[in-house]
């Protein structure tokens, strides 16, 4: 099958699968067949008035079965409304809990078994789960149907249109990712907007869904929301029109100020401290805190939002943005990058319309204070960095692993605004950054339904470098580079200096990448009684082992990297390389100990030296583990 069938099948079943077990949609056909309840005694109104409740109908009011009127007090209850059981004071897990009502007005509700309601000025057409605490709360109520913001469209990467997205609550960056980039596929696009439009539709309810265990507070204003199990929702400014999806182990977090409004909130996620969310979908376990502004954009699984702002982006997992920024426009799924203070990504208006884009690559670095025009591509250019106080053009850049700075030098010939681009420069200078990342995503990550890929040196990233080797090895002989000599360079220079520290670069973790897979082709033939076999990987087929297609790309490689190698030979040389990389990880920090004890009098004083670091231990005691693991392999050989 095509991929691009297979894409489009696979996101439509994805679609499928969540209108099928949709919680909000099974709350909506709930919601549309009333508890049926039996209607007061009088001894129980009677016992409800000594309370100091009051209606101005008790007729409409209906009870559970086994109903009592303790545990009711100075309410106003009106409309349509259902009550059940409240039990007073309850153990639960060691706490004494109070379940019942309180001075508090309710209309046209449904309130099942065993909940707290107390000081709610005004509750009205929702329906509320057992186990919720509703607490000092202004408006919580339906005006009229809501589809609590599905269907809402997010003018992705370009803020006047071209790219939108239809958000769902179970959306993924992946599937937003596919939507965005795939507008040629207009069946897909027709096929995916029209089921959106029927879990919207499924989904609108004339009354709102307060789940489990819910935790409402001193909150003013709540408008048309589906709130979680579990879910925390204290001392906001605003929730309208939203689906909050929370659970008891995933519990989602609104509070001090938070402002929420057309907005997908999944699990696991904060929004707090006066952050704003509007028109966007915040997938599992991100946060938008202090300050923060998030408008128009779906933000990807444990990516942070702090102070600054992001309007019509798709940010993928694990981007660091914690001080006052811009990021606007962006098309950026891999994410595991960072935002740097006062960045501003987002020259998107040309003087005629903001109708223009960037694509980011995986692991991008924005540095302190960086202008980043538009349009502009740097997806080929995966982990690198843009250095502090750059003024990047619009341009394609395609070396990953790069440093941009600003120009040391003035070359005539070469405008003033390019800017020096030395590739691969990450490997070679600062591979900490690298190791250390890769394993800090791993162990922080939260997400559990989204597809997260932490391996750095994968298929898709060697091809990349092997790309970009080759068109630096087909440039030599002039002491500066432009694009017109190294296709990929953008709108920056290259020194003959940085070319060949390139290569050399590129070269090492290409092959690197090539013997970590022989090295774990061995060790399954190990661990599957067939090291005899191992000798013949790099002569046979990868079909005559597994099939992997990993292996066969693994493989390809190395054959070219490192001809008329044995197994053994390739083994050593993976040995050999695992010690250069620890001792450069080691040496990257050394770099910041040296620099900063010239700098600051006692720096080695509040700082561990590199020998001392944590990381950097780890990388030693993993290395000196793997080449152990290595010597014993070639020993069975």
């Amino acid at each position: 099958m095509p991929e691009t069938n297979v894409i489009q099948e696979t996101v439509l079943q994805e679609l499928q699968k969540a209108i099928a077990e949709s919680p909000v949609i099974k709350a909506a056909k709930d919601n549309k067949n009333r508890i049926s309840g039996r209607n007061l005694t009088q001894d129980e109104i009677d016992a409800l008035k000594r309370n100091g409740n009051y209606s101005c109908d008790w007729t409409k009011i209906t009870v559970a079965q086994n109903f009592i009127p303790d545990n009711i007090y100075n309410c106003y209850l009106a409309g349509e409304t259902y009550i059940g059981r409240m039990s007073g004071y309850k153990e639960i897990n060691g706490k004494t809990i109070w379940f019942g009502l309180a001075t508090s007005m309710i209309c046209s509700c449904e309130i099942l078994d065993d909940v707290t309601i107390v000081d709610a000025k005004n509750l009205c057409g929702y329906r509320v789960h057992s186990g919720a605490n509703i607490f000092n709360t202004g408006t919580l109520a339906m005006k009229g149907a809501s589809s609590f913001g599905i269907g809402s469209e997010l003018p992705i990467a370009i803020e006047t249109g071209g790219r939108e997205v239809l958000i769902y609550p179970e959306i993924t960056i992946e599937i937003a990712s596919k939507i965005a980039t795939s507008r040629k596929n207009k069946e897909l696009i027709s096929q995916y907007n029209e089921l959106v439009e029927k879990y919207k539709a499924e989904a609108s309810s004339d009354r709102g869904t307060i789940c489990s265990n819910a935790v409402i507070s001193n909150c003013p204003k709540i408008i048309n929301a589906y709130i979680g199990e579990g879910a925390h929702i204290d001392n906001t400014t605003l929730i309208q029109d939203a689906t909050i999806y929370s659970l008891t182990n995933e519990k989602t977090e609104i509070s001090d100020g938070a402002y929420v409004k057309k907005a997908i909130i999944q699990w696991g996620t904060e929004v707090t401290s006066m952050a704003i969310v509007t028109n966007s979908a915040l997938t599992e376990h991100s946060h938008v805190e202090r300050h923060g502004k998030v408008t128009d954009s779906i933000i990807g699984p444990n990516t942070g939002i702090a102070e600054g702002e992001v309007t019509a982006c798709l940010v993928g997992p694990f981007v660091g943005f914690h001080h006052q920024s811009l990021l606007i426009a962006a098309y950026w799924p891999e994410g595991k990058g960072n935002i740097g203070y006062g960045a501003n990504v987002g020259s998107n208006h040309t003087s005629k319309a903001p109708d223009q884009e960037l694509w980011a690559g995986e692991g991008l670095f924005y540095g302190l204070g960086v202008n980043i025009k538009f349009p502009s591509d740097y997806s080929k250019a995966p982990y690198s960095i843009i250095a502090t106080g750059v003024s990047a053009l619009p341009q394609r850049m395609e070396f990953p692993f790069s440093l941009m700075n600003t120009p040391a030098t003035s070359y005539p010939n070469i405008s003033p605004a390019y800017n020096e681009l030395m590739p691969g420069w990450v490997l070679s200078d600062n591979i900490y950054t690298i190791k250390r990342n890769e394993g800090k995503y791993m162990k922080r990550n939260k997400a559990k339904r989204s597809k997260l890929v932490f391996e750095v040196f994968r298929p898709e990233i060697v091809d990349l470098m092997v790309s970009a080797r080759k068109r630096l090895q087909s440039a030599c002989g002039k002491e500066v580079y432009t694009s017109k000599e190294v296709k990929g360079l953008g709108k920056s220079y290259m020194t003959e200096q940085s070319r060949v520290s390139a290569i050399e670069a590129y070269t090492f973790y290409i092959q690197y990448y090539a013997l970590c897979g022989l090295k774990k082709m061995v060790k399954e033939l190990d661990g599957s009684g067939r090291i005899g076999e191992a000798k013949s990987l790099l002569s046979q087929s990868a079909a005559s082992f597994n099939g992997c297609s990993r292996w066969d790309h693994e493989k390809n490689v190395l054959l070219q990297e490192l001809t008329r190698k044995s197994v053994a030979d390739c083994l050593n040389i993976l040995s050999g390389m695992e010690q250069k990389i620890a001792e450069c990880v080691q040496e990257s920090k050394e770099k910041d100990d040296k620099r900063g004890a010239s700098i600051i009098p006692d720096y080695s004083e509040a700082h561990s030296p590199a020998s001392e670091d944590g990381f950097v231990k780890e990388t030693w005691k993993k290395t000196k583990e793997i080449q152990e693991e290595i010597k014993n392999l070639i020993a069975k050989l």
